[in-house]
């Protein structure tokens, strides 16, 4: 038969009809929706995407007993862009929960929305103090990440009392992030006896001669080192700049988290960083597949994950931003544990209030990478700023970047 441009028409029509039998999900298919940066620090994204994702396969995609589906979306670091990504999982009759990225703004931004509208966030990342502490009744976000009430304070003092610092500046983005810390720091330092010498501001997207400029400056205030709270990308610019000053300006820097969220190893290399007077440390979470290479849950994990992603995963080594993945993990973990103690009503919006009350009252313990949680989450009260908060102080550690840009715990 001869192939006419009809019959090129009705075989092109077919195979875009959105109808065709195999797009169609599986009747009673739950999602779960990953919100995060996918653009401006896409390393961190794709880590919790992959901890997510290994989590969910080690229990063959199924959540109580149903199948599961991640519907990844990218708010390239915008709030705006992050509600409109929450609208569409209320629009969505399939949505359970949603986990969020690296960057708090863009939660405390719609933090009111959340918890108004009953959106059950977890959080493996953004490590903003008030995230979880919205007063409200009903509680909508849980975290399972570095906390900053706590993560000033292990940063504080390290360098204080571990690294013989006495004259801190204090470097910070401006966003609620950084203001976040600048109060928690600020209060650790004080317990300390100890006051910054200075504190400085900046935006996003900074110059690396404007950061030069600010680093000369801190360093003629007298300041004898350096607490960081920023992300990668503008991480990068500072550590480089750092470099690239008058040896008698470079000072050790003391940083948050957010720099591992990206390729700063990688732009930052070994070269770099042995430039005489560099010297970089960071908190993370009490984790490493390196530092316990004998773990059993952590083998099975990095098993996992391997076959999940043969070209991308062929070691340790190859878990780019560990902590979104560990954290994602531990989390998805935790919420697979509660999915299997409620029964679904087919209600979407009942259903997300059972889990959240799972979520809140899990007995039995639940053994993550991190630890073994022991009711994880409990319900929010006044004085108790740590119902929704995985992690305790207990679990935060000081690391550095080694060779090959791996992360290295330290262990005071």
């Amino acid at each position: 038969m001869p192939i006419t441009a009809t019959t090129l028409w009705v075989c092109m029509m077919l195979l875009s009809s959105p109808h065709l039998p195999e797009t169609e999900p599986e009747p009673g298919t739950i999602k779960i929706y990953l919100d995060a940066d996918r653009t401006g620090v896409p390393e961190s994204g794709e880590s919790i995407e992959r901890g997510i994702r290994t989590a969910l396969s080690q229990a063959e995609y199924r959540l109580g007993g149903h199948p599961v589906e991640l519907v990844v979306r990218d708010h390239k670091g915008n709030s705006r862009r992050s509600q409109k990504h929450l609208k569409e999982y209320l629009d969505d009759e399939q949505a359970l929960a949603v986990f969020c990225g690296l960057h708090s703004p863009p939660v405390l931004a719609n933090m009111a929305m959340i918890h108004k509208e009953e959106i059950l966030m977890l959080v493996p990342w953004a490590a903003a103090g008030p995230i979880t502490r919205y007063r409200t009744e009903q509680n909508w976000i849980f975290r399972l990440s570095v906390d900053d009430t706590k993560a000033g304070r292990v940063l504080s003092n390290h360098g204080i009392n571990e690294r013989g610092h006495r004259a801190p500046a204090l470097l910070l983005e401006k966003t609620g992030w950084g203001r976040s810390n600048n109060k928690t720091m600020t209060e650790a330092l004080n317990e300390f006896g100890v006051r910054a010498s200075t504190t400085t501001w900046f935006n996003w997207s900074i110059s690396e001669e404007s950061a030069r400029v600010i680093l000369r400056n801190i360093a003629r205030t007298g300041a004898d080192s350096i607490f960081f709270v920023g992300n990668a990308p503008e991480g990068k610019t500072f550590a480089h700049a750092m470099t690239t000053i008058e040896p008698q300006w470079r000072l050790p820097i003391y940083s948050h988290w957010g720099i591992t969220g990206g390729d700063f190893s990688k732009v930052i290399g070994a070269e770099l960083r042995a430039t005489k007077g560099f010297f970089l440390e960071f908190i993370q979470t009490r984790y490493s597949f390196l530092d316990q290479p004998n773990d059993k849950k952590g083998k099975q994990v990095l098993a996992q994950a391997m076959e999940i992603y043969p070209g991308q995963i062929k070691n340790a080594y190859d878990i780019t931003a560990p902590a979104g993945f560990i954290h994602a993990y531990d989390l998805t973990t935790i919420l697979l544990a509660a999915a299997d103690e409620i029964e679904f009503s087919g209600d979407i919006r009942e259903d997300r209030l059972r889990l959240r009350l799972a979520l809140e009252n899990l007995e039995k313990p639940i053994r993550g990478l991190i630890k073994t949680y022991k009711q994880p989450f409990s319900a929010s009260e006044k004085g108790h700023p740590d119902a929704h908060e995985a992690l305790g102080i207990e679990d935060l550690v000081m690391a550095r970047y080694g060779e090959q840009g791996e992360i290295l715990l330290i262990h005071d």
